[in-house]
């Protein structure tokens, strides 16, 4: 099985965003050490929480102190941007860091409504636009745009031979069928909504054409995971994932607390309620409890490729948390 990280850079109560990110690099040269394929960046705007707001800055940085893992996005958010500007940008870090950059991209607005309007410098665009803007970033990449294009002689450069890996995070049948139809990686939410994953990956498959980018369906499933020595410390690390979850959800502070902080006041029970449903975009506990999971998981879904996500307070307990699962596996 290969296992990759996500990483949205969390800023746990107390830090601040320079030891995040300090963090987010220390974190992904250990999870080269521990043998993970792809350590990738989220892209979030106007979170208070979340310190991972330029992920091809990040790429960046990352790749230039490690050697062999894939860095990529995860993924940028190309409804607010020109799909020529994140070619290029992305072109750009290939040619630094040959056949090692993958470019996830999202649909997400970025944020508010507000959010995405300043992103886009208060320029009008519609979401729909996007499965056009998905496929010019293809044609910028591979420099395959149709004849009939307008840019059809606007070249991305610089001109490598080896373009990014180009793949789509999404949760609906919709996405799946974009991906498939261009030939590009897809890149299932479990940990966002794990309803029908199934579904939506098989019509992934069946909607799939060989491009310039894969010449087969490459899909992976990205899932929380908070794994530790025992079942209860695993439980205990979780509780400030819980609570970190259920903020986001409410849109209050994305800042993730500490289990000392969680203890201190009761869940009510609407919370635990939705602990209970968040809890189904997780696996908790000993390193033989996550293999016992993802090995399920992997047969559910087909496919023995997944994005492993953990938003808990301690930092070195979350390093430890990506130690114990790539140990389980033997990566």
């Amino acid at each position: 099985m290969k296992l990759s990280v996500l990483d949205q850079a969390p800023i746990s109560r107390g830090s601040d965003p320079i030891k995040t990110l300090e963090n987010t690099v220390a974190l992904a040269k250990k999870a080269e050490e521990l043998g993970y394929s792809r350590y990738w960046m989220a892209e979030h705007h106007n979170a208070n929480g979340l310190a991972s707001i330029a992920p091809e800055i990040i790429i960046a940085r990352i790749a230039s102190t490690t050697k062999r893992i894939r860095v990529g996005s995860g993924g940028v958010l190309l409804p607010q941007y020109s799909p020529l500007k994140v070619a290029e940008t992305f072109l750009s870090l290939e040619a630094l860091f040959p056949n090692r950059i993958d470019l996830g991209i999202g649909r997400s607005p970025g944020g508010s409504q507000l959010t995405r309007s300043a992103l886009l410098d208060g320029l009008p665009r519609e979401m729909g636009e996007f499965p056009r803007q998905l496929s010019d970033v293809q044609g910028f990449l591979h420099n395959t745009l149709p004849r009939e294009h307008s840019f059809r002689l606007v070249k991305a450069g610089p001109r490598i031979d080896q373009a990014p890996r180009l793949w789509l995070l999404g949760l609906s049948e919709r996405a799946a069928i974009n991906a498939g139809r261009l030939g590009i990686g897809f890149v299932f939410g479990h940990f966002i909504r794990p309803d029908n994953g199934e579904g939506i990956l098989r019509t992934y498959v069946e909607s799939f054409q060989a491009s310039e980018t894969f010449d087969r369906p490459n899909k992976m499933i990205c899932i929380f995971v908070v794994c530790s020595e025992t079942q209860e410390k695993a439980e205990e690390l979780a509780l400030s994932q819980d609570k970190w979850l259920l903020q986001v959800g409410q849109g209050r502070d994305t800042k993730v607390p500490s289990v000392e902080e969680v203890k201190k006041k009761p869940f009510t029970s609407s919370e635990l309620k939705q602990i209970e449903k968040n809890r189904k975009r997780c696996i908790i506990g000993t390193p033989e409890k996550v293999k016992t999971e993802l090995t399920r998981l992997s047969k559910l879904y087909n496919t023995d490729e997944f994005m492993i996500i953990t938003n808990i307070y301690d930092f070195k307990e979350k390093v430890n948390s990506y130690r114990l699962i790539a140990e389980v596996f033997s990566l």
